[in-house]
């Protein structure tokens, strides 16, 4: 049992991990130019990993499966290390012969907006897991990304056979007849994969096209702008939290890990958003990617103050 009683949930998180360099500078380099860095830090990346850290940080039971470079993949194996150091099971990782994983170079301005280059994972994208039905058979739910569709829908394949919840983390824009969106039971959505996936810039009528395509719960985060979802026909709307904002990376996959931590637990939709919001803006406050999560009780106390 968590803090106040209520269910420890475990939790199976599966698509992408990534390594990230990031270092905060006070603006940009123009090209050709030479800027110094405030700050730097080595972490772990990607967004069913980043989530994964974000459901340990809160306490639950967190799992991380997803495909990674061989046993020769220096960075491969980091990731698989920082993860389990996090008390993450990484059972269900798949390490690929002559893959490689993918690693990112972030730079975080002084308003917290970050420009990314990343060198893509090589091998990676054809693999399946071995034994979907065991990874999910004591879950109470999955949250999975968009970044290897064929891994993760295998998983979402066998967590719907159990009628456990799927959360699917639209961050990629895809088609809205993408057989893996149809096997979640939650889509939520970031604003980029949104206009992409849909081609409208309208959150309401982005949600109202997807919903004639999907069955499940649908919602559009937009970091500053709040969250939008849609609600038996309506579309409803919470402000995010104000607050001042000095790293965003790693904030909406925060929120997609305490968004299915929460729903795990039963929570209302309303509470459940309220609180991973509250994680997210939390995570903005800190500089380093999602070392910068909130514990379980971080949150609370924030929640307490913001009650307004």
């Amino acid at each position: 049992m968590t803090k106040g009683g209520r269910k420890k949930p475990a939790i199976l998180c599966s698509g992408i991990a990534v390594h990230d360099i990031v270092m905060r500078v006070d603006e940009f380099p123009a090209p050709g130019t030479k800027v110094s860095a405030e700050d730097f830090i080595l972490t772990g990346g990607g967004c069913a990993a980043n989530a994964a850290v974000a459901m340990a940080r809160l306490g639950g039971d967190a799992r991380f499966a997803g495909p990674l470079g061989g046993k020769d993949d220096e960075i491969s194996t980091r990731i698989v290390h920082d993860l389990e150091a996090e008390g993450i099971d990484c059972a269900g990782v798949a390490r690929v012969p002559d893959g490689t994983a993918s690693v990112s170079l972030i730079l975080l301005d002084r308003d917290g907006e970050k420009t990314i280059a990343t060198r893509r994972g090589v091998n990676l994208g054809e693999v399946l897991p071995d034994d979907p039905q065991k990874l999910v058979a004591d879950a109470d739910a999955v949250l999975v990304d968009n970044r290897f569709p064929e891994f993760v829908s295998a998983i979402c394949t066998a967590a719907r056979a159990r009628k456990i919840p799927a959360i699917i983390d639209l961050d990629r824009a895809t088609s809205l007849d993408d057989p893996l969106l149809a096997l979640g039971t939650h889509v939520v959505a970031s604003s980029e994969a949104t206009r992409g996936t849909t081609g409208l810039d309208d959150y309401g009528a982005a949600l109202k096209r997807m919903a004639e395509h999907l069955d499940g719960f649908l919602a559009i985060t937009d970091g500053p702008n709040g969250v939008y979802w849609h609600d038996k026909g309506n579309v409803r709307h919470m402000p995010a939290f104000r607050i001042k904002a000095i790293d965003s990376l790693g904030a909406g996959d925060v929120f997609h890990g305490a968004f299915t931590y929460c729903l795990a637990q039963g929570r209302d939709v309303v509470e459940t958003i309220r609180f991973a919001s509250a994680a997210a803006a939390i995570k903005c406050t800190r500089f380093g990617g999602t070392t910068g999560a909130p514990r379980h009780e971080e949150v609370e106390d924030f929640l307490l103050r913001h009650a307004a």
